[in-house]
């Protein structure tokens, strides 16, 4: 008995379990359902299909953001060290910057710029990366840090304390959008989080890290939403000020609080 008459004694949940297992287009299996005139399987078999075009679209695509690291490993430089920050334009809370080395055989392939990722996706990733990383630091710039050196210069500050504060120092920096004042060759990126895996990685780490640093201030400053608003300026978080004050995580020097301490 052919494969495809063996699979018309199947019941539709049979095929979605052995469709569920199927990690290539050109499994044999795969090719023999075509044969099957039900339409729930053809419907499993559609929604299959496009998962597998998925999977090898994500792997292409990682494959590619490997490209800078891969280049800067054949120079011999070993500790390659990708660079980002999250909470540049809230009106409240911290600047955070990522340094994260990965290793050669890194294997998250839905890691990406972290803005386009849900954070329920963020979170689960974020355990991964550490647990796969060589080494990982994070740099803080406060809201009186930012208040005192405009937020550009106190995000460069923040990025070289996450430098800094790795056991092993690095001889390739791949950062996003900035140079920071090490003496440390470094590589300048636009939209570098959406280029390179470990500015990606860097951009996650950053973020869920800041995420939780906002959710536990929603704890100890009630009333102005930061853990919906990360604190950026929403509306909600605006009426806040103007009822409640601002808070001590405030940045004093940006427009909304400014005109709010006249």
């Amino acid at each position: 008995m052919s494969d495809s008459e063996t699979d018309k004694h199947k019941t539709i949940a049979q095929i979605k379990a052995q469709l569920d297992q199927i990690t290539a287009l050109d499994d044999p299996q795969l090719v023999a359902l075509y044969q099957d005139p039900r339409k729930g399987v053809q419907r499993y078999l559609t929604v299959t299909k496009h998962r597998l075009e998925m999977t090898i679209q994500a792997q292409t695509q990682f494959e590619e953001h490997w490209l800078l690291e891969r280049m800067a490993w054949s120079k011999g430089r070993q500790h390659v060290v990708g660079i980002d920050e999250v909470g540049r334009g809230p009106l409240a809370g911290p600047v955070v910057t990522c340094a994260i080395e990965l290793p050669t055989d890194f294997n998250l392939t839905a890691v990406n710029d972290s803005k386009q990722l849900s954070a329920a996706t963020r979170e689960v990733l974020y355990p991964q990366i550490l647990a796969q990383c060589r080494q990982v630091s994070i740099g803080v710039a406060s809201p009186q840090k930012i208040d005192e050196l405009n937020i550009y210069q106190a995000t460069r500050v923040a990025m070289r304390d996450a430098v800094l504060s790795l056991a092993q120092t690095p001889d390739q920096l791949l950062i996003d959008a900035m140079q920071i004042d090490v003496p440390i060759p470094q590589e300048k990126l636009i939209k570098g989080d959406a280029r390179s895996v470990s500015i990606g990685a860097a951009s996650i780490v950053a973020k869920v890290y800041r995420d939780h640093l906002m959710s536990l201030y929603d704890r100890v400053y009630p009333g102005y939403h930061f853990q919906q608003n990360d604190g950026y300026g929403t509306k909600a978080h605006l009426q806040a000020i103007d009822d409640l004050g601002v808070t001590p995580i405030h940045r004093r020097s940006f427009s909304p609080v400014a005109k709010a301490l006249r």
